[in-house]
């Protein structure tokens, strides 16, 4: 009996340490934006409930298999870095040949699946966000550039595009503009994280902005960027594309992150608003997708 339940939990430890390869916080966001994007879309109603489960999976392995393939390109920084060094990969758990064909299996079948089942625009964008994440940001920016959240924060900015695409079959304004509040709030987002993560960016050798300019000038580029995140969430109202409901909520919401932003300047001492406006920019990201799919439906 001992050595059957010994056996079961390793086989539970065995397949929590692959889905800890698939970075399970960040496809929660990835699969929450995508699923937006499909509710605000026009024709939604007339999606077959199985090919919306079929475009919800497609995002959540993608994403997953990505980050799987960021955690195996980066086991030797993980493996330096307090934030990371407990990883599947860097622990010893997984090996790093078997995480490697196991993100590519995964990530070929979400975009296969995606094509055949739902459409084939909706599959390229899948395609797409996949390798920018894991080729051009993992493989390239991220080591030798600090805009490397910048140009690679593209790749997270994906999903409601996705979602649109997999209702329409097409591209229009309204996704772009969604593409584009994701792509602005990706800096300060990481930014803040990359403040108080600072020690650990440096030991690695990672040309975050903080490590390469210091935490004063990369402040100031967190309050810019806000700045044009809140314009960026309004245009939707002021386009017409969304009501009330949405646009006093997108106000509301991005003056409170500019407040965020404007106490981390304030800050001289240690990273306590950092961290504050790191956990409120996760919880930002979710209650506008949020505003915007109630403003649909009311």
């Amino acid at each position: 009996m001992n050595s059957r339940s010994e056996s079961l939990e390793n086989e539970e430890t065995y397949i929590k340490d692959y889905f800890d390869l698939l970075k399970p916080r960040v496809m929660t966001l990835v699969v929450f934006t995508g699923i937006c994007g499909m509710l605000v879309a026009p024709g939604f109603k007339d999606l077959h409930p199985l090919l919306s489960f079929v475009t919800i999976m497609s995002l959540a392995f993608g994403a997953g298999a990505a980050g799987a393939i960021n955690m195996w390109y980066d086991r030797d920084i993980d493996a330096i870095m307090k934030r990371t060094k407990n990883r599947p990969i860097p622990s010893g758990r997984v090996p790093a040949a078997e995480a490697l064909g196991f993100a590519v299996v995964v990530s070929l079948l979400s975009v296969m699946m995606m094509g055949m089942a739902v459409n084939w625009v909706a599959a390229g964008i899948l395609a797409f966000a996949n390798i920018f994440y894991s080729v051009i940001y993992t493989m390239w920016l991220k080591r030798f550039t600090p805009q490397n959240i910048v140009i690679g924060g593209a790749a997270g900015a994906f999903p409601p595009m996705i979602g649109w695409a997999a209702v329409t079959g097409d591209i229009t304004m309204m996704p772009i503009l969604l593409f584009l509040i994701i792509f602005f709030w990706t800096p300060p987002h990481f930014w803040a994280l990359a403040l108080y993560s600072n020690e650990d960016f440096t030991k690695a050798g990672l040309p975050m902005l903080p490590v390469t300019h210091g935490a004063a000038h990369t402040k100031w580029q967190m309050l810019i960027y806000t700045c044009v995140l809140v314009v960026v969430t309004l245009l939707p109202y002021v386009l017409g594309y969304t009501g009330l409901i949405y646009g006093v909520s997108a106000l509301v919401l991005g003056g409170l992150f500019l407040l965020s932003n404007v106490n981390v300047l304030k800050e001289k001492h240690g990273y306590k608003q950092a961290k504050l406006m790191f956990g409120y920019s996760i919880f930002y990201l979710f209650a506008i997708f949020g505003a915007l799919v109630i403003d649909r439906f009311v």
